[in-house]
């Protein structure tokens, strides 16, 4: 059964070569058994119908300079950088638990995590949580008592930002003046001048860019910040669009005992990318991948998916960032919506047969048939999963039809860095590239999830066979992964 399906979907994907293959041999065959007299004719005939022959070849021409000057312009991704923190701020469980002893004992007021069995929540939560020990917190998170002020969070911001900006910029030498576009998101940290404003300040950014700040949108903003850049390069010409994906953890951590509201505390780690586009053609030579698609899916109009992840105070008065039940099932109908936009942009014809044929059968024989789910293995190479948790690996992992190996980068980056938010894809991209499995034409597909709620996917292709940048966040520990879980 596998060797006919097998030989089904290579007869639908190279149908037009095996037709068009022996047209062109029997074309072929008859113009070598033309004579002179023969090709004398055809050009008598064509001398005789001249203005027809002009019409066909002024259409042709308008119509060629049409589609030139409007075609979209290919958006390349020249490089990215993902922020790799010092060694002093990285975490483990017993740290955890020793600062959690601490800011009790020293202030039992602070009541951090409340309740006795909020703190059993929350240590069986994260020893479940899928995150290694050798995550990141920042420095306002070490301390004790923790610091939850706007200059605690503003040096966490600064460290993540300017250091993956340094790195890109390193790695690719563009001048900042060069750069036309400068896209930043932050869901939960956005002062005011805005960090995109820092940026421009600290890197002196030229007075004409396009400055925008993206905040509250989760942890999808990453696509999103892409998607944007990707429409304002079709519209400024010949320049570069920096996009910086972040998040902020000392202003957001949560000291209360909802533990709708603890998990986040669970998961949320330190980090952050950097990520140069450019629309110059001569960037593709020395560029890594060119993007092909991005697809948003948004179902905030349904009240369920809109209050699913909300920032709010608990009963006590004290902020975080809520999940409520409704969040798998949320989850789900958002990622069937986004794929079946994306499905058909990056499908063989092949899976589309076999879709669109059960989707007749279901809607209008037998309704208790299940949908066909794609084979997406046969479109892409390589998956870059949202970090969000292992339960949401898990899910897609399922859903998808994927093999460990699929989502061994996604599982591998929750377990080193941790849920890093908008800039998790990043670092999943980071380690393909280290285990040097990233070849030309290879398509890597980037789906992240986010408030709102949202779903959003971006697909790539490799331009080259693609090494990984100088300063790669794996470059000290590639080989330790993957690693066996016992959960």
């Amino acid at each position: 059964m596998a060797n006919v399906k097998l030989l089904y979907h290579y007869l639908i994907t190279h149908f037009f070569k095996l037709f068009f293959l022996p047209l062109i041999a029997l074309v072929a065959t008859k113009a070598s058994s033309l004579t002179q007299e023969d090709f004398h004719n055809l050009w008598f005939h064509l001398q005789h119908n001249l203005q027809t022959l002009t019409i066909v070849f002024a259409i042709f021409t308008f119509g060629s300079t049409v589609y030139i000057l409007t075609r979209p312009r290919p958006v390349y991704l020249v490089d990215y950088s993902c922020h790799l923190p010092p060694a002093h701020q990285k975490i483990t469980v017993q740290m955890i638990r020793d600062n959690i002893k601490k800011n009790l004992e020293i202030n039992p007021s602070l009541r951090l995590l409340g309740e006795e069995s909020s703190l059993d929540f929350f240590y069986r939560v994260l020893e479940r949580s899928g995150l290694g020990e050798e995550t990141y917190l920042p420095n306002a998170l070490h301390s004790v008592p923790p610091l939850q002020n706007m200059a605690a969070a503003r040096e966490e911001t600064e460290q993540v930002i300017f250091d993956a900006i340094d790195n890109l910029l390193t790695n690719t030498k563009v001048n900042t003046r060069e750069i036309g576009i400068i896209i930043l998101n932050s869901s939960t940290f956005n002062p005011t001048p805005s960090l995109s404003a820092m940026v421009v300040n600290k890197y002196k950014l030229r007075s004409n860019i396009k400055s925008i700040n993206l905040g509250g949108m989760g942890c999808s903003a990453g696509v999103i910040a892409i998607d944007l850049a990707k429409d304002l390069l079709q519209v400024h010409k010949n320049t570069y669009a920096l996009v910086v994906s972040t998040e902020n953890i000392s202003r957001n951590a949560y000291a209360g005992d909802n533990k709708s509201m603890i998990v986040a505390n669970c998961l949320f780690r330190l980090g952050g990318a950097a990520i140069l586009l450019s629309n110059k053609s001569e960037d593709r030579r020395r560029s890594k991948y060119k993007l092909l698609h991005t697809v948003r899916t948004h179902t905030g109009a349904d009240d369920k998916s809109f209050r699913c992840v909300q920032q709010e105070d608990d009963d006590k008065g004290k902020t975080g960032i809520s999940l409520t039940k409704d969040i798998t099932s949320v989850a789900g109908r958002t990622i069937t919506k986004n794929i079946a936009t994306l499905g058909p942009l990056v499908l063989p014809m092949s899976e589309k047969l076999l879709f669109f044929k059960t989707y007749l059968r279901k809607k209008y024989f037998d309704d208790k048939i299940k949908h066909y789910v794609p084979d997406f293995k046969r479109a892409i190479d390589h998956f870059c999963i949202h970090a969000g948790g292992r339960a949401l690996i898990d899910e897609l992992e399922k859903s998808l039809g994927l093999s460990p190996v699929d989502v061994e980068p996604s599982r591998s980056t929750l377990h080193r860095f941790g849920n890093t938010s908008s800039s998790s894809i990043w670092y999943e991209l980071a380690y393909t590239e280290a285990k040097g499995r990233m070849k030309k034409g290879n398509k890597a597909w980037q789906i992240a999830l986010g408030s709102g709620f949202k779903c959003n996917s971006a697909v790539w292709v490799a331009l080259r066979d693609v090494n990984p940048s100088v300063n790669s966040p794996w470059e000290h520990c590639i080989d330790k992964y993957p690693v066996k879980l016992d959960l």
